[in-house]
C-alpha cells in the first residue's frame, strides 16, 4: 500500500502547531500567524489543542480585534473560526453537555425547543474545565487526612492530556500540574462555578481572585469554617453575583445571617443577586425558628430579585407564613417562588381574611403583583389550604404557572374554580398541573367547564394520576376541542370505553401539540383514540402512550393514519 506523503505546506502547519503546542514561543512568532492567509489559519486551527490555541488567542494583535472597512469581513471570518474551533473542542470532550438547544419540558410552557446562543467558546471550554479541576481538587480535599493548601493538589493527567497533549506532557503541561496553576491562568473565564464545602476556606479567594462569579452552587455547607470561607467569597463577587444556590446544606440562623449580609454592595445594603435558592437542606434543627433577620432584609432589599427557591427544606409553615408575609411588604418585583417540597399544611390560612373584610388586599405589595410562577407542589395542602390559596391568587393577576401537584386537596379545587372564573377575561395562567391530587370526577367536571369559558385557552394541563374513571372520556374529547396544546392525562382510568366515548367528542381542526395518555389500558380503542387525534391535530408532535395495552394490529392502524395524514401534507 502506498501512502501519500505529505504535502510541504501540511509539513509547515504540522510544525508551527508543534511549536504552539510546546508553549515555547514569544509573543512576537504567535503575533506573525496572524499574517498566514485565511485559507492557512483556517487549517492550523484543527491542528492546535486547547491550550495552544488558547496561547494563540490571547497573543493576538490589538488591530486585530478591530473592524477598519478593508478587512473587517475577513476579521470577522477569522473570529468565527477560532469560536468554531473551540466548539469543536468542547463538543469534542463534553459530549452530553449539549448547550445549544435544549428540550424542555412539555408541560412547561411551550413545549418547544430552546436555542441557548453562545457567543464564546472558548469561556465556555475553559470554564468547564476550571469546574473540572476544582470537582478534582474537592475529590481529594475532602479525604479526613488532608492537610495541604488546596491550591497545591495535583491535577489528574487525564485532565492535563486533555488541554495538552499525550506527547508533551513534559513541556508545555507540565506549567499547569496544581490545582493553582489552572486557577490563576483560566479563573478569568469563570462566569458559573459549583464548589464543595470542603473548598470553603479562605484560601479559595485568592486562587479565584481572577474570577468575577455570576453565578455560583454550594453544596454540603454544615460547619462555621465553611461559612467563613464562603462568604468571604461573596463578599469578592458580591458585585457580580447575580444567582446562588444551596444544596444539601445545614444553616442555622447564625449562617443565614453571615451568608445573606456578605451580598451587600459596598454596605449600601443593596444586592444585585437575581436567583436564590436553597434545596434539599435544612435550617437549624426542626426548620422552625423565626426568619432570620439577614435573610429578611435579603428579601425586602432585593430590588433584582426576580426568582426564590425555598424546596425539599423541610421547612414548617410558621417559617413560610414568615417568608411570605416578607414578600407581600417587599419592594422585590419577584417573578418566581418555589415552595415545593415542604410540609406547610394550614400556613395559607394565614391569608385568608376574616367575613366582610378587607384585611388582605391592604396587604398585598408590588411582589404577588409581579408573580409569574408559583410552585407549591408536595406540600401536603389540603381543601381548607385550597381555599385560602384563593384568596392569594386573586392578587396575582400576572399568574401564568400554578403547580399544586401532589397534594391532596381533593374537591378543595372547586374552591379555586371562582378564582378561575374570574380571570376568563384576562387569563395571564397558562400552565397548571394538577397530578395526584386525589381530584374527584366533579370537581375535575367543574374544572373543565370553567377552563373552556375562556376566552384564550391554557396552554397546558396536567391532572394524571388522579382516579378519575371512564367518565372522563366524554369531558377530554369536548375539552380538546376548547384549544389546549399540551394536556397530561397519564393513569386516570379512562379504561377502552372512557377512549372511546373522547374519539366520539373530538370534532373540528386541534390545536394540540403534546399529549400524554399513558396507562390508561385503552386496548385497542387507544389506537383508534390517537388515529382521531393524529388525522384532526396538524400540529401535534408527540404522543405518550405506554402501557395501554393496545393489540397488534393497532400498529397497522396508526400507521395507515399517519400514511393518510402524509399524503395530505
Amino acid at each position: 500500500m502506498v501512502v501519500e506523503a505529505p504535502s510541504l505546506v501540511c509539513l509547515c502547519l504540522n510544525t508551527i502547531a508543534d511549536e504552539l503546542i510546546t508553549g515555547d514561543v514569544d509573543d512576537e512568532f504567535t503575533r506573525a500567524l496572524y499574517e498566514l492567509p485565511s485559507e492557512l489559519m483556517d487549517s492550523l486551527l484543527p491542528r492546535l489543542t486547547p491550550l495552544a490555541l488558547e496561547l494563540l488567542q490571547r497573543c493576538r494583535p490589538l488591530y486585530s480585534t478591530l473592524g477598519d472597512n478593508s478587512s473587517s469581513q475577513r476579521k470577522r471570518k477569522r473570529w468565527s473560526n477560532f469560536e468554531m474551533a473551540w466548539k469543536t473542542l468542547y463538543e469534542a470532550r463534553w459530549p452530553s453537555h449539549s448547550t445549544e438547544s435544549q428540550p424542555s419540558n412539555w408541560l412547561d410552557g411551550n413545549g418547544e425547543v430552546k436555542e441557548k446562543f453562545i457567543d464564546d467558546w472558548a469561556q465556555l471550554y475553559w470554564e468547564s474545565h476550571l469546574q473540572s479541576c476544582v470537582d478534582a481538587a474537592a475529590e481529594k480535599a475532602s479525604l479526613p487526612w488532608f492537610s495541604d493548601p488546596i491550591g497545591s493538589t495535583a491535577t489528574p493527567d487525564a485532565l492535563l492530556e486533555y488541554i495538552g497533549n499525550n506527547r508533551n506532557l513534559c513541556n508545555s503541561v507540565i506549567k499547569y500540574s496544581r490545582f493553582s496553576d489552572h486557577c490563576q491562568h483560566f479563573g478569568s473565564y469563570t462566569r458559573c462555578l459549583r464548589l464543595s464545602a470542603c473548598l470553603c476556606v479562605p484560601e479559595i479567594c485568592d486562587l479565584l481572585r481572577n474570577a468575577k462569579l455570576e453565578k455560583l452552587e454550594i453544596q454540603w455547607i454544615k460547619s462555621e469554617q465553611h461559612v467563613d470561607g464562603l462568604c468571604a467569597l461573596l463578599k469578592q463577587n458580591c458585585e457580580t453575583l447575580k444567582s446562588i444556590e444551596f444544596i444539601h446544606c445545614k444553616l442555622s440562623e447564625e449562617y443565614i445571617n453571615h451568608i445573606c449580609d456578605s451580598m451587600w454592595i459596598k454596605d449600601f445594603k443593596v444586592h444585585g443577586v437575581q436567583h436564590f435558592s436553597i434545596k434539599l437542606s435544612s435550617f437549624g434543627e426542626t426548620g422552625c425558628f423565626p426568619l432570620p433577620a439577614g435573610l429578611s432584609s435579603f428579601l425586602v432589599s432585593g430590588r433584582s430579585l426576580v426568582s426564590l427557591g425555598l424546596c425539599d427544606d423541610r421547612l414548617q409553615r410558621e417559617f413560610v407564613k414568615m417568608v411570605i408575609d416578607t414578600l407581600l411588604d417587599a419592594s422585590s418585583s419577584i417573578g418566581v417562588l418555589d415552595l415545593s417540597e415542604n410540609y406547610i399544611s394550614g400556613c395559607l390560612s394565614h391569608f385568608k381574611p376574616p367575613a366582610n373584610s378587607q384585611q388582605l388586599s391592604s396587604r398585598i405589595g408590588k411582589s404577588l403583583q409581579s408573580l409569574r410562577v408559583l410552585n407549591l407542589r408536595n406540600n401536603n395542602l389540603d381543601g381548607d389550604d385550597a381555599e385560602s390559596l384563593r384568596h392569594l391568587l386573586v392578587h396575582m393577576p400576572k399568574l401564568e404557572t400554578l403547580d399544586l401537584s401532589h397534594n391532596p386537596i381533593e374537591d378543595g379545587i372547586m374552591s379555586i374554580i371562582p378564582y378561575l372564573a374570574e380571570v376568563s377575561e384576562r387569563p395571564y395562567l397558562r400552565n397548571l398541573k394538577l397530578e395526584n391530587c386525589e381530584l374527584t370526577f366533579d370537581g375535575v367536571n367543574q374544572l373543565l367547564q370553567t377552563l373552556s369559558t375562556w376566552r384564550k385557552p391554557l396552554s397546558s394541563l396536567s391532572i394524571r394520576e388522579n382516579h378519575l374513571g371512564r367518565k372522563m372520556g366524554a369531558l377530554l374529547g369536548k375539552f380538546l376541542s376548547k384549544g389546549i396544546q399540551y394536556l397530561d392525562i397519564e393513569d386516570i382510568g379512562l379504561d377502552p370505553h372512557g377512549f372511546q366515548e373522547a374519539e366520539e367528542e373530538i370534532t373540528g381542526k386541534l390545536k394540540l401539540v403534546y399529549i400524554n395518555i399513558s396507562k390508561n389500558r385503552g386496548g385497542r380503542e387507544t389506537a383508534i383514540f390517537l388515529a382521531k387525534l393524529i388525522s384532526c391535530a396538524p400540529e401535534l408532535v408527540a404522543i405518550d402512550a405506554k402501557y395501554n395495552f393496545m393489540t397488534p394490529d393497532s400498529v397497522s392502524l396508526l400507521c395507515s393514519t399517519l400514511k393518510t395524514m402524509e399524503g395530505t401534507q
